[in-house]
């Protein structure tokens, strides 16, 4: 059952543009793992600086509100709220991962990591598009995640603006 959720998380995370790294390669521990993520391109300084600051301030504001949404996400899982989490999920997140294989799987992933030690966003990039999926606004975090039994973890979430407005998980790894 592990490895169908491995694969349904591999779904969700490649529509945000992740790759997978399968349980079998005896290099590296049973994960998810995404490419690195970029931070958005400085744009050449402005003609008329009163021009790009609404640009600055908005995907700032959305790059902060992606943020809060995949840390509010994280928490669920640090909680071991597993069905929670998933229910949070986008609406892709949630048909790509049926929830008999998340519940069956997440806790064999999460469990083992132990108590959260310590969590901080090292990496936050806006995107309007992503491979596979409609043009629409798009946050990937990096955290530099520390656990009791994995001091040294990436967590990588990409969240999703949804129709309503609400910023929701679309794909979870980790490295």
């Amino acid at each position: 059952m592990r490895g169908l959720l491995v694969a349904a998380c591999a779904l969700a995370t490649a529509s945000a543009g992740a790759q997978l790294r399968m349980p079998g390669n005896s290099s590296a521990t049973p994960s998810l793992a995404a490419p690195p993520v970029t931070a958005p391109a400085r744009a050449a300084a402005p003609a008329a600086p009163a021009a790009q600051a609404p640009a600055n301030d908005e995907t700032t504001q959305k790059e902060n509100a992606g943020q809060l949404a995949a840390l509010g996400w994280l928490m669920l899982l640090d909680r071991r709220d597993w069905g929670t989490a998933w229910e949070s999920s986008s609406q892709v997140f949630r048909t790509q991962v049926p929830i008999a294989a998340w519940m069956d799987a997440i806790p064999k992933v999460r469990e083992p990591l132990g108590p959260l030690a310590g969590r901080e966003p090292v990496e936050t990039a806006y995107k309007t598009a992503l491979p596979g999926r409609p043009a629409g606004d798009y946050v990937t975090v990096v955290f530099a995640s520390r656990f009791a039994n994995k001091p040294d973890l990436q967590e990588i979430v990409t969240t999703a603006r949804d129709a309503d407005g609400r910023w929701r998980v679309l794909g979870y790894s980790t490295r």
